[in-house]
């Protein structure tokens, strides 16, 4: 009768302990310096681009561990001048500009200024006298702005010349009301109109100009100081002059002042100063312990990756592959949030303008994130960057973060090993959540455990787990004819214990 009280002094002072005991920390594995080798044949790539697409002059950067760890320059600023590209000439980066005012606008939520659940009419009042496209469709919130989930037609490339847009224009175009192409929320279209909303949103909620809000809540802070908006502000010597590549011949783009429209793709950068604001956000990644040193919290950079829109499935072309890579992307804060069949978690965005093109990579799994920018019309580099990526990922230079095993995970993997050395569930039954005999009884684990043997014979089940979070992970196991890959899954209870134990064997001859 003394059992179960022991039993349930042990579980109580197990679960105290794993309270108390702080998660381990992800750490990104050292990374070497990119060889020449490497930079040669990513350069090789954007060179050929900026031929191909009869851009003037092109840069690009890669950003790896909080720095720019490379940065390239080709052509020249003006074919007027033939001045050389430079790490401080400034682009005009178009929509990438958007996630400076996504960030802004969830900057602004932490302050308490506004809410995502908003709607967007509380912010700005035009809105509320509008004509909805069915008596069914929802208001338009601030998050579905974000999204591009608003029921706005896309609108590229009307939405490109409206930059100069003055604000008093701007409002009466508001008060006039806007034509939907579809209800609110019910999928996704890519709507400059809605970011130039959300550009008078934070305008209207933190009571200061958007363009000054950006400048000095986020440039700033960042040392950003080549960074802005207005693009009259720039030295003739350090602007890329925009063109647009018509009948065999380069025509010069009209410089657009800074206006309404300045939220969806105003901003203009260089380099040196754009690498800074992507060491910035990746910085947001992992999630761990310590200070906010940042203009946003780590948390609220993340949620620029948290899709915010519908999903839409695609794949793209692989250099080098034959077989295409399926991939699922959704909108959220300024990014299209992809998941790529080799680079795994991408946050990018291209930019589209009279007279630039531009592109960002982000991959927050490995801390590296790849961008580019050039001076014709349209000109967006994403298929070189893409190459590129997948050069530095051949390269070995693209190491995922790992994730260390939390204490709960390497116990209770250790208990399952040796239940499967065993044969049967005794050395690890204290350890099973509730479901786990429910869902499979102890003699048919004893006759699963010993039907993987006949295959594979005799395995080592003591390889370390590779977490995938703090509560679960993934095995191989080598054995005498073959191996058996699985999966340890706990259950979030206090303290943890096992809810699933999945394995599946690969015969020698298989693998």
């Amino acid at each position: 009768m003394v059992r179960p009280l022991l039993i349930a002094l042990t579980i109580s002072c197990a679960a105290a302990a794993f309270a108390q005991t702080p998660l381990p920390q992800p750490t990104l594995p050292a990374t070497s310096a990119i060889p020449p080798e490497t930079i040669k044949a990513i350069n090789d790539r954007f060179e050929a681009y900026r031929v191909s697409a009869h851009a003037p002059g092109l840069v690009w950067g890669i950003v790896q561990n909080g720095r720019l760890a490379h940065v390239g320059t080709l052509g020249v600023q003006d074919p007027a001048t033939n001045q050389p590209v430079t790490p401080d000439t400034v682009f005009r980066i178009a929509s990438m500009s958007k996630a400076f005012t996504a960030l802004a606008i969830l900057k602004l939520r932490d302050e308490g200024k506004l809410s995502l659940d908003d709607l967007a009419e509380r912010y700005v009042p035009e809105l509320k006298d509008w004509t909805y496209p069915t008596t069914d469709s929802p208001r338009i919130r601030v998050r579905d702005l974000l999204g591009h989930v608003s029921g706005f037609v896309t609108d590229d490339p009307w939405g490109d010349r409206q930059q100069v847009m003055p604000e008093a224009t701007f409002t009466a175009l508001l008060k006039a009301g806007v034509p939907f192409t579809r209800a609110p929320e019910t999928a996704y279209e890519y709507s400059n109109l809605g970011y130039a909303l959300l550009g008078r949103i934070v305008t209207n909620a933190s009571g200061r100009r958007y363009e000054d809000y950006i400048e000095s809540e986020i440039m700033r802070p960042l040392d950003m100081a080549a960074s802005g908006y207005e693009i009259g502000d720039v030295p003739t010597d350090k602007l890329a002059v925009g063109y647009r590549w018509e009948n065999d011949a380069y025509a010069r783009e009209p410089s657009m002042q800074d206006g309404a429209f300045g939220a969806m793709g105003g901003v203009h950068t260089s380099a040196n100063d754009y690498a800074k604001w992507a060491a910035f956000l990746l910085s947001a990644w992992p999630a761990r312990d310590g200070a906010d040193t940042g203009p946003a919290k780590r948390a609220t950079v993340r949620q620029l990756g948290v899709g915010t829109s519908l999903p839409r499935l695609g794949q793209r072309i692989r250099a080098n592959n034959p077989a295409p890579c399926p991939t699922a992307t959704v909108y959220s804060g300024g990014f299209n949030v992809v998941r790529d069949c080799d680079l795994g978690l991408v946050l990018t965005h291209g930019g589209g303008y009279p007279g630039y093109g531009s592109t960002l990579m982000m991959m927050p799994d490995t801390g590296v994130a790849i961008f580019a920018f050039a001076n014709r019309t349209y000109a967006g580099p994403a298929a070189a960057a893409l190459d590129a990526a997948q050069i530095l990922k051949d390269a070995g230079l693209l190491p995922e973060r790992t994730l260390p095993a939390s204490p709960a995970l390497t116990a209770l993997y250790a208990s399952a090993g040796a239940m499967f050395r065993a044969g049967n569930l005794a050395p690890g039954q204290d350890g099973l959540a509730m479901n786990f005999l429910m869902d499979r009884s102890a003699e048919n684990w004893a006759r699963e455990f010993a039907r993987l043997k006949t295959a594979v014979g005799n395995c080592r089940a003591d390889e370390p787990i590779m977490a995938t979070g703090w509560l679960a992970g993934r095995f191989n196991w080598t054995c005498e004819r073959g191996s058996i890959t699985g999966d340890l899954l706990l259950a979030p209870t206090t303290p943890p214990r096992i809810q699933a134990f999945r394995m599946q064997e690969r015969p020698a001859a298989a693998q």
